[in-house]
């Protein structure tokens, strides 16, 4: 019973130990006030909204949700959280004792314990069942560091599985956008080429009356015949985006439909992108990079702990018989309760290099924190910049748009009215088609620097936002 005391007490000392090494402490990193190109800094940011009220287009929501049930990267990103839990939790478990069983039966001549031993030629049975246990007194903190990085490594597996879903929203509304704009296309495409067709008719019945030329009716054949050449290849376009939509859904490629136009509604108007502080912590992948900071602090106490000692304890309770019919008397009551210590004295270096690798590792896992916080940062000011940009230049096509479509129908007139020759008309509606296709090109990439501007803020990952979204919103 002593014995016993004695072993509660030395465990009660031992427990009191501390944790080697330095603690983690929150990264320092210096951003700035606002980001660039936002005119109107405040608080509220769109990233805080989730993504169904960021994208209004109903077929849009529905795919983003397809999506997040059925993805494949999203998918493996959460295998990918559970085995990081199962090694964090393993790694907890080495502070624990641990606790065996084992026993065993043998009977045979000149043996002991089933193995060879000279017994005077007896034949004698040999029975033994054993309890035991082996703790690791974590008395310098060396598997409480350990545990802590594998902690940190599983918040950071969990993290870039938000990363993950903020970049699946933002790549099928990308891909659905870019579908819309090549759907415009084609309508700009057909439309240019019935106009072209529209002069043909207009040229040809001049030329079956004596009053035109057969150059005048080849160049609007030849117009459109290059205004029908560009509808295969958007239709290939079309095909392909369809085929990459159904694959993030986790689908086998296949149409999409119905779907919408590419109009204001699809997206929000109101695009605040908040404060740089605020991103940092909405950010999934800045969270991750923090994560794997402090496992990388986290190892260095690891390393330090190894120039300590070990402590270790043993004890086993039992019953170990050389026969079988006397196990269950008192005579085989066997116990034991052990302690154990082992540490370093000479190891060429090595500890010194690990630990030297830990403190490196820590430095590169500072450097790329603060990579990842400066990469964050410019990559919404470029949204900023993109979409006014865009927005101003989108402005200014469609007042181009407008004066060639009414440069068009003028130029029809004075032709049929006899004061204005071909190429009048052909040199409008050729300017025209390149201009519109233009036109819907820049609406794309407006609606595209919102998109972008959503995902580099850390849109889309919230609480209520996954929550919602596993509920069919």
């Amino acid at each position: 019973m002593l014995e016993l005391r004695s072993l509660g007490l030395l465990s009660a000392v031992l427990l009191a130990g501390c944790n080697v090494g330095p603690n983690f402490e929150d990264p320092l990193t210096s951003v700035p006030m606002s980001f660039r190109f936002d005119a109107n800094a405040s608080s509220s940011s769109i990233a805080d909204l989730p993504w169904w009220k960021v994208y209004h287009d109903p077929k849009l929501q529905s795919l983003i949700n397809e999506a997040l049930s059925n993805n494949h990267d999203l998918r493996i990103a959460i295998t990918r959280v559970e085995q990081a839990r199962q090694v964090a939790l393993q790694t907890r478990s080495l502070g624990l004792p641990s606790v065996d069983y084992g026993g065993g039966i043998s009977r045979g001549r000149n043996q002991a314990g089933g193995t060879g031993s000279f017994t005077g030629g007896r034949t004698a049975d040999d029975a033994t069942a054993l309890l035991s246990v082996v703790w690791e007194v974590d008395l310098w903190g060396r598997i409480r560091r350990l545990s802590e990085a594998d902690l940190a490594r599983y918040l950071a597996t969990d993290e870039a599985r938000c990363g993950v879903i903020v970049s699946l929203i933002g790549d099928v509304a990308q891909t659905y956008f870019e579908l819309l704009e090549l759907d415009l296309e084609k309508e700009i495409a057909i439309r240019s080429r019935d106009s072209f067709q529209e002069s043909f008719n207009l040229f040809d019945s001049r030329l079956q009356g004596g009053v035109a030329s057969t150059i005048e009716t080849s160049r609007a054949k030849a117009a459109t015949a290059q205004a029908a050449a560009t509808i295969p290849d958007i239709e290939r376009l079309i095909a392909q985006k369809e085929n990459q939509l159904s694959i993030l859904t986790g689908r086998a490629p296949g149409p999409i439909h119905p779907r919408g136009k590419l109009d204001d509604n699809v997206v929000s108007r109101a695009v605040p992108a908040g404060l740089p502080s605020s991103m940092i912590r909405r950010r999934p992948d800045i969270r991750q990079s923090e994560q794997l900071l402090r496992a990388a602090n986290a190892e260095v106490g690891a390393a330090i702990a190894e120039y300590y000692p070990k402590i270790g304890l043993t004890a086993f309770a039992g019953r170990i018989s050389p026969d079988l019919s006397d196990l269950s008397d008192g005579v085989g009551n066997a116990w034991s309760v052990a302690s154990s210590i082992s540490g370093p004295i000479f190891n060429g270096g090595r500890l010194k290099a690990q630990e030297a690798q830990a403190r490196a590792a820590f430095d590169e896992a500072k450097l790329r924190h603060e990579k990842t916080v400066l990469v964050a940062l410019g990559e919404v000011s470029n949204a900023l910049v993109s979409r006014q940009k865009f927005a101003a230049a989108r402005a200014d096509q469609e007042q181009a748009v407008h004066s060639l479509t009414d440069s068009v129908g003028v130029s029809t007139e004075r032709y049929s009215a006899g004061r204005a020759n071909y190429f009048e008309i052909l040199d409008a509606q050729l300017e025209l088609f390149p201009t519109e296709l233009q036109l819907a090109r820049i609406r794309l990439n407006e609606y595209l620097a919102v998109v972008g501007l959503y995902r580099a803020l850390g849109g889309g990952c919230s609480s209520e936002a996954v929550s919602s979204s596993k509920q069919g919103l």
